[in-house]
Formats: C-alpha cells, sequence, structure tokens
C-alpha cells in the first residue's frame, strides 16, 4: 500500500459528503461494521510531484493516483487534468468509481487520477512531456497495468492523452502483449473503442430516458410519461453535455436551455444544440447565438429557467441550498460527478423531485471502457468473428422466405434485414442494456424498501451489497 499523504490545509468535503452518503445507505443493509469499513476506505492513495522543463525554466507538478478498492482488480477511473484538484476530490471520484461500477455490474474496482494544471496553460509538448512523466511515475509505483489499475479520459484529458499513457507503458514493458489494456479511452486507431467518445453522454440520455418511461414515477410528480415533448436544460457542452443533449432531443426531448462557464441561453421553443456547438466553436461563447430567446451572463441562473429536467454535466458543488429552491425542474440528472450537495438534494426531494444520482447517470462511460478492454485482451474488435456468418445466414432465411411466400422484399427491405451488426452496434446495444438493467435495479431497490428515501440511497445500497458478497468470496469475511 502506498502512503498516504493528505495535506492539513486542504478541502475535505466531497469525500466526506461520499462517505455520509455510504454511512447513510449502510444502514439499510446487515453487513459486518469492520466489512462496511474496508468498502468504504481507500486502499491506496499516491501523492506525488514531478518537475518538467516549461519555456527556459522548470515548474513541478502535484499529482495523484487513488486505488480506491481492491474487491475487483484491475481498478479504474479516469484522469482528470485541472487546477481545481486536490486530494480530497481525487479520493471521492475514486470511491464513486468503485460504487459506479459495482452498479452496472462492471468488474472493476475504482480508481482516480489527477494531475494539477489548467491544460490550456501548456503547449502540446509540455502536455505531453506532463501525461508521460506522469505514467513513468504510475508504472514505476506499479499504478498501471492491464491487470492493476487502468486509466481513462476525464475532465480536461481525452484520447490524445490516453494514445500518450498507452505509448509511455508498452515503451516500459516490451513484450508485453496486453500493454495497449493499460488505458481506455483511446483512439480507435491505437485499438481503442467505437463509441467510446459519445458513450457517457449516451448513458446519460438513456438513464433520463428510463425514469421518464416509469407512469408511476411520472405521475407523482406531475409530468406526463415519455421523454417526447419534455424540455430539458444541460449544463456544459463538453464532451458529456454536448452528447448527453444530442442524445435526447434524438430520443424526442426540447433541448430549451444549455449552459456554460461564460453564460446560458434559454429558449422555450427549443434550441439546435448542433448548431450551439457550432457556434461556440466559432466565437469561443455560447452567447450570441441568435437562435436564443433569452440570454444570462452568470451560468447558474440558466439553470433556474422553466424546465422538466435539468441535465448538470460541468463540475460538482453547482446545485446547492443557496439555489434548489429556484430550480423549476422536476428532475435533475446528473451528468457531472457530485453536481448537487446533499443539503440541496435534500430539500429537492423534499419539494417532490427525482434524482437520477451520478453514480449511476454517468456509468456510460466506465460500462464502454470496459467492452474496450475486453476488446484489448482479447484483441479482436467486436463483430470481426461473427458478423459476415450472421449476414450469410440472414441472407439464407430471407431467400427461403421468399422462395415460400412468393412476396419479394425491396433491397432497402432486405439490407435491413440482413445486416450483421457492427462494433458500433453492438457497443451502444451493450450499453443501453446495462443502463436499462441497472436502472430498473435500483428502482427496485428504492420501491422495496419504504425508509430508503432517493434513487442516490438505494444505488448505494445495491453497491455495497454486491461488493460485499466479493469480498466474502475472496474468503477476507465469513
Amino acid at each position: 500500500m502506498a502512503n498516504i499523504l493528505i495535506a492539513d490545509n486542504q478541502e475535505t468535503h466531497f469525500f466526506n459528503d461520499v462517505c455520509n452518503n455510504f454511512d447513510y445507505a449502510a444502514q439499510f443493509t446487515k453487513h459486518d461494521a469492520g466489512l462496511l469499513d474496508q468498502i468504504k476506505s481507500c486502499n491506496s492513495v499516491y501523492r506525488f510531484r514531478f518537475p518538467i522543463r516549461k519555456g527556459n525554466g522548470f515548474e513541478v507538478i502535484d499529482a495523484w493516483r487513488v486505488e480506491h478498492s481492491h474487491h475487483q482488480s484491475p481498478t479504474k477511473g479516469g484522469i482528470r487534468y485541472s487546477e481545481m484538484v486536490n486530494e480530497d476530490e481525487v479520493m471521492a471520484l475514486a470511491a464513486l468509481m468503485t460504487y459506479k461500477c459495482a452498479i452496472v455490474n462492471v468488474p472493476f474496482g475504482g480508481a482516480k487520477g489527477g494531475i494539477k494544471i489548467n491544460p490550456k496553460n501548456y503547449t502540446i509538448q509540455e502536455l505531453e512531456n506532463i501525461t508521460r512523466r506522469y505514467t513513468v511515475e504510475l508504472t514505476k509505483k506499479n499504478f498501471l497495468g492491464p491487470s492493476i489499475d487502468v486509466p481513462a479520459p476525464d475532465y480536461g484529458s481525452g484520447e490524445r492523452e490516453m494514445s500518450w499513457i498507452a505509448d509511455t507503458y508498452a515503451t516500459m514493458n516490451p513484450g508485453q502483449g496486453d500493454a495497449l489494456g493499460c488505458v481506455t479511452g483511446k483512439p480507435i486507431a491505437l485499438h481503442g473503442i467505437a463509441g467510446r467518445r459519445e458513450a457517457t453522454g449516451r448513458g446519460v440520455a438513456i438513464a433520463v430516458r428510463e425514469c421518464v418511461n416509469v407512469g408511476e414515477d411520472m405521475q407523482r410528480i406531475g409530468l406526463m410519461p415519455g421523454i417526447s415533448g419534455k424540455r430539458i436544460i444541460v449544463q456544459g457542452l463538453g464532451n458529456v453535455g454536448y452528447h448527453s443533449a444530442k442524445f435526447l432531443a434524438e430520443f424526442g426531448g426540447i433541448i430549451v436551455g444549455l449552459c456554460e462557464y461564460e453564460g446560458a441561453i434559454y429558449n422555450a421553443d427549443g434550441l439546435d444544440v448542433e448548431a450551439v456547438f457550432q457556434h461556440r466553436k466559432e466565437t469561443g461563447s455560447i452567447l450570441g447565438y441568435p437562435g436564443a430567446a433569452q440570454e444570462f451572463k452568470n451560468s447558474k441562473e440558466g439553470l433556474e429557467q422553466p424546465c422538466d429536467i435539468l441535465v448538470p454535466a460541468a463540475l460538482e458543488n453547482q446545485i446547492t441550498a443557496d439555489n434548489v429552491r429556484n430550480i423549476q425542474a422536476k428532475i435533475i440528472a446528473e451528468g457531472a460527478n457530485g453536481p448537487t450537495t446533499p443539503e440541496a438534494e435534500a430539500i429537492f426531494y423534499e419539494n417532490g423531485g427525482i434524482i437520477i444520482p451520478d453514480m449511476y447517470a454517468n456509468a456510460g462511460g466506465v460500462t464502454v471502457s470496459y467492452f474496450e478492454w475486453l476488446k484489448n485482451l482479447s484483441h479482436v474488435s467486436f463483430g470481426r468473428m461473427n458478423r459476415r456468418f450472421e449476414e450469410n445466414s440472414n441472407l439464407n432465411l430471407v431467400n427461403m422466405v421468399e422462395g415460400i411466400t412468393g412476396v419479394a422484399l425491396t433491397p432497402m427491405q432486405r439490407s435491413t434485414i440482413i445486416k450483421g451488426a457492427s462494433e458500433l452496434e453492438l457497443v451502444n446495444s451493450g450499453l443501453e442494456d446495462t443502463m436499462i438493467r441497472s436502472y430498473h435495479e435500483i428502482r427496485e431497490t428504492f420501491v422495496n424498501n419504504p425508509k430508503i428515501d432517493t434513487l442516490r440511497t438505494a444505488a448505494f445500497v445495491g453497491a455495497i451489497n454486491k461488493i460485499a458478497v466479493s469480498y466474502m468470496n475472496l474468503g477476507i469475511w465469513p
């Protein structure tokens, strides 16, 4: 176990919030107190510093990697590049990853990484040096590897950084056949997987769709069942927010508001997400978009506009006791990690709302990362072995049916029926099945125990029970 180093002056609220949620949920389980303490605690916290050359001088970079739980191997979690990152945040996010993986039945322990920089302040060469040096430090301490700890993109990082990590690890481990499985979220050209980039946002959209499809729950909060026509505000136009809005619109929702750090825009008749995205790409701001009926210089004002569903997909602590009473949405779907404070959540539920918790709602990313990891270990892409076989089988079936019935299908009908599944289609199918099954597992726990008051608590209870079984199977607890 690595040495645990925590700065005396560091804020410790986020990890405490996660632990408080855990403790509250644990009372609805029957597990030994020692086992619960083991599940809750961070197993390994590695804090380190390293120098890089910047300009004509040097700069020392602070970095972390936290492995929260080893009940499953490897551990899994993204690497955050942010000036705001600190040890408490990384510990909290690692813990959430543990519970998130359990909720969606992905066999990983939770982990998280952080590099305390603003990527905008560095050249591409400097970012590469930082990422490669970070990888070297993790590899030296055995905090990286396809069967040890598998990072992924997070806030401030993406496919490019994952490529650097994969290349550095492979260079340090010559001859290791599974080296590319040391990290997920890689580009397709470097054995990434189709659908990974949009997976988290797609998962959020599926989670929202499942929630609003339950007629009993919608009747309780005064909404009609179904996603069609629901007014939705999304905070954040990064990877998660953009794809959440995109897929929610495709499912039939109306995106009435979009919020970014520079401000917010709103139109009750709906906004064209792609057009807003392109406008921001060209001008650097969502403000000034010609299709907006209202603009707000304060991003949080955008959260308070009329809507049915609010998707905070930016950073933590966006909905607090100070502004939650101004939120007009009936449903909050947490695309980001920890966007709603515990005090705000209690108030929102008292007012009859529903919160789809982050550790379920944004689990699409780790689900598809799991598929990528499996692809890297098997050294074959999904669909490669059976796609043509399926197409030939379907073709033979169509020919036989046409011969028996005498009814000829159109070329479009034939191609639709005969077509074998591509990797992207298989990935999206697996993601959809995972999100649907997991939502109803959580809801079943919520409905069957009247003492459980929120979906978040229900999700924690389910995660705790699954992790406890894993520890028992290891023979650590009887």
